[in-house]
């Protein structure tokens, strides 16, 4: 698999930084996520590309073994709500999504352990 450069706003970026010095993540993903951020392509918040996950953002994505389908809003942990498919920033999946674009293959360890997903779609949400 291509390692993809993450694409990320300003404050997305102090937002993961912020969530990893504090976060009971795997030592795998901590390691993915710390090299990660430190080889992303950093915008401003207003010029970060329409297609990257970000917070405010909807992704549908699929389990690449599964084909399975999921679509799901990224918001912050106050406003979350798994019946309305909203997803909390920190919550694993969307660290694993973050700063990724439409058509990315991502492999992140999941509860259940790795997994791989394709990024099908992202919309900016108003």
């Amino acid at each position: 698999m291509e390692t993809k450069t993450l694409s990320l706003s300003k404050s997305d970026l102090k937002l993961l930084k912020d969530h990893l010095d504090k976060s009971n993540m795997s030592p795998y993903n901590k390691e993915k996520l710390r090299k990660e951020i430190k080889e992303a392509t950093i915008y401003a918040d207003q010029d970060l590309p329409g297609d990257v996950v970000c917070l405010k953002s909807e992704a549908r994505i699929a389990n690449t073994k599964t084909g399975k389908e999921f679509t799901f809003k990224i918001v912050m942990p106050e406003e979350a709500n798994i019946k309305v498919q909203k997803v909390s920033v920190f919550a694993p999946i969307s660290i694993a999504l973050f700063g990724y674009r439409t058509g990315d293959i991502i492999n992140w360890e999941m509860p259940d352990g790795i997994q791989e997903f394709k990024i099908l779609e992202v919309q900016k949400m108003n």
